[in-house]
C-alpha cells in the first residue's frame, strides 16, 4: 500500500524553568506584564504531525509520502529522516521562513508557557497524487495547513483514494459547513472523545449523523484504549501496556502510524486499531516525539504480549 501522510513538520524546542511562573505572574499586574524566564536549558526535538506519524511507519517497515512545507532551516530534520530511511521528495521548502516551531517551557509544577511560529505550515503545498493508484493507497489528513487539509479531501474525492480526516489540534480553524465537507465521503474520522464533541458542536450533527457522511469513526480514549464506531456497530479496543508513562503526547501520532500498518497488511479494522495501540506504548516510554524505536520483530512481540498472534 501506498501511504500519504499530509499534515506538518515542526521543531518543538523545550525549555526547563527551574521556579513557578506563580511567583512572578501577578494577577494585578498582568495589563503591564513584562516577565523574563532564565531557564535551565533547552532541548530541541523533532515534531508535526506528518514527521510524528512518517517516524513510527518508518519503524514499522514502512516508507510513507511526507506531504508538507519546511522551512529554511530543515537540513537538521532530513538529515534525520534519511537517517531513518524516510523519503524527503514530498516535502516542499520554503526558503522565506523558517520550519514550524514550538517554544515551550515549563515550570516546576508542569504549568507551561508555549509560542507557536506556524513559519513554512502558513504555505500550501502542491503535491501530485494523479500518480496515486486509488486501490492500493490511502491519504491520512492529519492537522496542518488548512487549505491542504480541504484540498487534498477534495482530490481524493475526486479520484477514489481513500482518505482519513484527522483534524486534531486544527479544530479551531474551521466552521461546520466547511467541516461536514471535509468529512463527507473519507474512510475514517479519528479523533480523541474531546475534539469528537467539539465536531459534533461545530457540525450541528450528532455521532449517528457523522457515520452517515464516513464509513467509521475511531475514538481515541487514552489510558482507556479506542472506540471503533460503524453504523450500529461499536467495537471497544483495550489499550496496550506501557511500563512507563513518561510523555503521552505523541501517543496520538503513534496510534495513527500503527492503524496504517495494520491496514496496509490487510489485517481489518479492529486489529489494525490494536496495532495502533501497541505503537502507542512505545511512545509515551519516552520523553518527545520522535525517540522511542523498536524493530518489527520487537513490536510483534509486544502485540502477541497483549493481544494474541497478529494472524491474518
Amino acid at each position: 500500500m501506498n501511504i500519504f501522510i499530509s499534515g506538518s513538520m515542526a521543531y518543538d524546542r523545550i525549555m526547563d524553568f527551574p521556579g513557578y511562573f506563580k511567583d512572578y505572574i501577578h494577577p494585578d499586574k498582568i495589563h503591564v506584564l513584562n516577565v523574563c524566564f532564565n531557564v535551565n536549558g533547552l532541548q530541541e526535538k523533532f515534531g508535526g504531525t506528518a514527521g510524528n506519524i512518517a517516524y513510527s511507519l518508518g519503524l514499522l517497515g514502512e516508507r510513507p509520502t511526507i506531504i508538507a512545507a519546511i522551512g529554511k532551516d530543515y537540513p537538521t530534520y532530513f538529515t534525520w529522516l534519511q537517517k531513518n530511511n524516510l523519503s524527503t521528495d514530498g516535502i516542499e521548502i520554503v526558503a522565506e521562513e523558517f520550519t514550524a516551531g514550538a517554544y515551550i517551557t515549563t515550570d516546576r509544577s508542569d504549568n507551561q508557557i508555549t509560542g507557536f511560529n506556524p513559519g513554512a505550515m502558513k504555505k500550501a503545498t502542491g503535491y501530485d497524487l494523479s500518480a496515486a493508484d486509488p486501490k492500493s493507497s490511502v491519504l491520512l489528513i492529519a492537522p496542518g495547513n488548512l487549505q491542504d487539509m480541504t484540498g487534498y479531501a477534495s482530490r481524493c474525492r475526486e479520484r477514489g483514494i481513500p482518505y482519513i480526516c484527522d483534524p486534531g489540534q486544527s479544530l479551531t480553524l474551521w466552521n461546520g459547513e466547511l467541516m461536514r465537507e471535509w468529512i463527507r465521503g473519507s474512510m475514517m474520522l479519528i479523533t480523541n472523545d474531546y475534539e469528537l464533541e467539539i465536531i459534533m458542536k461545530m457540525t450541528g450533527l450528532e455521532k449517528s449523523d457523522i457515520l452517515g457522511l464516513t464509513k467509521m469513526i475511531i475514538t481515541t480514549l487514552g489510558e482507556k484504549g479506542s472506540l471503533i464506531s460503524r453504523e450500529g456497530e461499536d467495537s471497544m479496543i483495550p489499550a496496550a501496556k506501557a511500563t512507563d508513562i513518561l510523555d503521552p503526547t505523541g501517543a496520538g501520532d503513534a496510534y495513527r502510524a500503527g492503524l496504517l500498518k495494520g491496514l496496509a497488511m490487510d489485517r481489518g479494522i479492529e486489529r489494525s486499531a490494536m496495532m495502533g495501540a501497541v505503537a502507542a506504548a512505545y511512545a509515551v516510554e519516552k520523553y518527545g516525539t520522535q525517540e522511542h524505536s523498536y524493530t518489527f520483530e520487537e513490536f510483534v512481540s509486544r502485540y502477541r504480549e497483549n493481544f494474541g498472534e497478529l494472524g491474518r
